[in-house]
């Protein structure tokens, strides 16, 4: 048994070099004046020092955050009250609620971005704004993700069975869903929702196209910042990944709070 456990680690202490390879030597090529040769040359900061004093830096940053959280929000929000529709209510439509919501893994960004351009530029109502035609895109790429996520969860609690128990004891059915079945599932929409924050993070093809450089975010500076100068593309490149990992830390950290109250009432 031993044995087996120590080629475990092993075989996962190799992944995890492989996969953090491109990481390390981002950060190394970030921190150094040129890399030619086989040991880079001339240790700097000066590329985040510029990116960290850069206004249009931070900006793009904020956008990024923002273009996060509003699409996941309303996106979860969508699909919780859709999934106790069809479930409590009708559910012999839920298999069609699940092919809607698997469509746009087939969509390519391209063919969305002009798609939802042809059809709505021009028009006199809010949807023809820019910002507002990436946020539906957004909304439409993370579905899947978060509707199998949400899906998944509702089936592992038993949904329909909770809410009768709550109901017997004189809950009504949307006070039971959103006070009792949302906080047994809150693991899966949590791991839904960072799935998609990758997704929204590293997308670059939906915001060149409909919003192109009026609201640019991490994406679009790294593109631009890549035709002048490549060592401060490599720290734009780090500092994407690490905003990434502390949105992620966070949100584990709240659940595990979550989790360690739940025990303790236990």
């Amino acid at each position: 048994m031993k044995k087996k456990s120590s080629a475990s680690m092993a075989v996962m202490l190799l992944v995890m070099i492989y996969l953090l390879i491109p990481l390390v030597a981002s950060i190394i090529y970030s921190v150094f004046k040129k890399w030619t040769g086989i040991l880079p040359e001339g240790f700097s900061l000066n590329n985040y020092v510029s990116l960290f004093t850069d206004p249009n830096f931070m900006a793009s940053v904020g956008r990024s955050i923002g273009m996060c959280i509003i699409p996941i929000v309303t996106t979860i929000i969508i699909v919780l009250l859709a999934l106790f529709v069809t479930a409590i209510y009708f559910p012999k439509l839920e298999k069609y609620v699940q092919i809607i919501c698997m469509i746009p893994y087939t969509i390519q960004g391209v063919i969305l971005s002009v798609s939802i351009l042809s059809l709505y530029v021009g028009t006199d109502s809010i949807l023809s704004n820019r910002l507002v035609m990436l946020m539906g895109a957004y909304c439409i790429v993370i579905l899947p993700y978060i509707y199998q996520g949400i899906r998944n969860g509702m089936n592992a609690v038993n949904m329909p069975t909770l809410i009768e128990a709550a109901e017997m004891l004189g809950a009504s059915k949307i006070y039971a869903f959103f006070r009792v079945v949302v906080p047994n599932i809150l693991s899966a929409i949590i791991v839904s929702s960072l799935l998609a924050v990758g997704i929204i993070f590293g997308d670059y093809v939906l915001i060149r196209n409909l919003a192109g450089t009026s609201a640019p975010n991490m994406q679009i500076f790294l593109y631009q910042t890549m035709k002048s100068d490549s060592t401060k593309a490599s720290a734009v490149f780090v500092i994407i990944m690490f905003v990434t990992f502390i949105i992620t830390a966070i949100v584990l950290f709240l659940k595990s709070r979550e989790n360690k109250g739940n025990t303790q009432k236990k």
